[in-house]
């Protein structure tokens, strides 16, 4: 009984982190508005462990990922982490012995990925959704499905392409190749030609998640990530069926 306290306790500071930040924690779970608390989770957690050691670590890894993502993309909309919490805890039982050498590793890709992609650096997207619910590992999957599909979407693999890419991009902005990620005139970049203000990407990813077109459905626990359907043009589509305008850019 003392460790559930001690665990659900350490977890529970998670959401009291999101408490004193100004963002509403909606979930893209059709069936629900709100995200699952970190404190449930937690308690899914001590469900399959009780490596004291393995379970605060993985909080204090949780909370620089949170810290980087609430400062990089504070206008983020959707906050599910069930699926990624589930899938570092599997990566670390996996990686045994070496499991907090895994989950260092994890959170210091994460934080990275949240600094280069987020405000604070020139690529400025507006929200970490196309990561966090799979659409960019969907992308990469399909390039070469025989060699990719084999990792998920929160495998270090997968977050090293990510961090080459982004680094990439960065270049290619500050040598002007940039076409189809130009600033848009609210000041963060959008690849796709249709509008993502904050009502047109909730939405559009409010449908694309009611009719199960969304890769990995962050909101649970146990989700069964998808990457071979055409994401892009039926989010394009989707898009014009909901008329939803053109962005406007600089």
């Amino acid at each position: 009984m003392k460790q559930d306290l001690s665990s659900t306790h350490a977890f529970q500071i998670l959401d009291e982190i999101l408490a004193q930040q100004s963002v509403t924690l909606l979930s893209l779970n059709p069936q629900k508005t709100l995200i699952t608390s970190f404190t449930e989770l937690g308690n899914l957690i001590a469900e399959q462990t009780t490596d004291m050691q393995l379970i605060v670590t993985l909080r204090d890894t949780l909370e620089r990922i949170l810290y980087a993502q609430v400062q990089n993309f504070p206008h983020n909309i959707f906050w599910d982490f069930d699926f990624m919490v589930s899938s570092m805890l599997r990566q670390a039982l996996i990686a045994s012995n070496h499991a907090m050498d895994f989950l260092e590793s994890f959170g210091n890709k994460m934080v990275s990925l949240s600094e280069l992609f987020g405000i604070q650096m020139e690529i400025r997207f507006r929200y970490v959704h196309d990561f966090m619910y799979g659409f960019e590992w969907a992308r990469w999957v399909q390039k070469e499905p025989d060699n990719r599909a084999q990792f998920e979407p929160f495998s270090l693999v997968f977050l090293d392409y990510l961090l080459v890419k982004g680094k990439e991009l960065l270049q290619r902005i500050s040598h002007g190749q940039i076409t189809s990620y130009k600033l848009c005139d609210t000041g963060f970049r959008n690849p796709f030609s249709f509008s993502r203000e904050p009502e047109d990407e909730q939405r559009l990813l409010s449908y694309l998640a009611k009719e199960q077109l969304i890769p990995v459905a962050t909101w649970n626990w146990n989700a069964q990530p998808v990457w071979n359907k055409p994401y892009q043009d039926m989010r394009s589509q989707i898009a014009l069926k909901l008329n939803i305008q053109p962005q406007s850019r600089n």
